[in-house]
């Protein structure tokens, strides 16, 4: 199909950054059976045809299924989600919610990221152990490590960020994320050259976020400082909590 325009050297830097983290923190083992949270955005696709990719070579088998939750916006087209599932054999299903409407109808929410993506996630959690999986594997970029890291610090006094591998007790499930050394501008350089098109974000909230404003202070602070990136990274990995290492 079309959407296969990309060739080994497009693909061979994501693999090699999706491998070293599956590798420095165990996040696969050989059997497992792993949902991908796929929304259709340049992440979670890039995510989905690495693991893919990287299912025919690594020395443990285990499987794949994509999955998505579904907001219960109108104009979310899927069909590219459902293209790329069809040429990689990947399983494939959609979750129908009404999370949007309790999130921004019935709650009203004025900050509404927090609560819609706990929703998101319980949704995800609940699919993934009703097919059988013991891993989810969602697509955190580097970016979003650093990000998340100066939203804890600025807005809650804590100075974290998501761990690479979480435990769910409560759930018996393993939270991966595979991506963490992908920078968001090589996720973009395969997209493009891959020719595909993402699927449309139809939230209201889109561009508006506490996360979008951070990302823009941290791109301005990058102009004056070209190492501020691999700084608030290397604090994370040093700061020992919830898995990380270097």
């Amino acid at each position: 199909m079309e959407i296969w325009r990309f060739t080994v050297s497009d693909i061979k830097r994501i693999l090699g950054l999706t491998r070293k983290a599956i590798e420095a923190y165990d996040m696969i083992k050989d059997g497992d059976k792993i949902a991908v949270g796929v929304s259709g955005g340049k992440d979670s696709l890039t995510l989905l045809i690495a693991l893919r990719r990287l299912k025919d070579f690594l020395p443990y088998k285990f499987d794949l299924e994509a999955v998505t939750i579904s907001l219960g916006f109108d104009d979310f087209d899927l069909t590219i989600v459902k293209n790329i599932c069809n040429d990689l054999d990947i399983p494939y299903s959609i979750e129908e919610t009404q999370i949007g409407k309790i999130v921004f109808e019935e709650r009203d929410e004025k900050s509404p990221c927090s609560l819609c993506a706990n929703m998101r996630r319980g949704a995800l959690n609940n699919v993934a152990v009703a097919h059988g999986c013991n891993k989810v594997a969602l697509a955190h970029n580097y970016e979003d490590v650093i990000e998340t890291a100066l939203m804890n610090t600025l807005y809650e006094g804590n100075f974290r960020s998501f761990s690479p591998i979480t435990y769910m007790e409560n759930k018996d499930l393993y939270v991966i994320r595979p991506l963490i050394y992908a920078h968001e501008k090589q996720i973009k350089t395969f997209i493009n050259k891959s020719c595909i098109v993402p699927v449309h974000n139809p939230c209201s909230a889109n561009g508006k976020t506490k996360r979008q404003y951070i990302k823009n202070l941290i791109n301005d602070l990058y102009k004056d400082n070209k190492h501020i990136k691999s700084s608030i990274f290397g604090a994370v990995q040093r700061s020992g909590r919830d898995s990380w290492h270097i």
